[in-house]
């Protein structure tokens, strides 16, 4: 089984344009990941407080136009 130390030894071997790909590839992945955990929080409902203050902040002026 690779370890952590063995992934961390791998990438400091990598050329430049292999590192690169390693982080488009990561940065991808940590997206996607992210995406699926946002969205499954609004399916059960853990953001609809913040939604709500946020709307509530709106309506009495505490917001402005980007």
């Amino acid at each position: 089984m690779t370890t952590i130390e063995d992934i961390e030894r791998a990438i400091k071997r990598l050329p430049g344009a292999d590192l690169a790909k390693l982080r488009d590839w990561f940065d991808a992945f940590e997206a996607e990941r992210f995406d699926r955990w946002i969205e499954a929080d609004a399916a059960a409902g853990k953001l609809d407080a913040l939604a709500q203050a946020a709307l509530a902040e709106h309506r009495g002026g505490s917001t402005r136009e980007l």
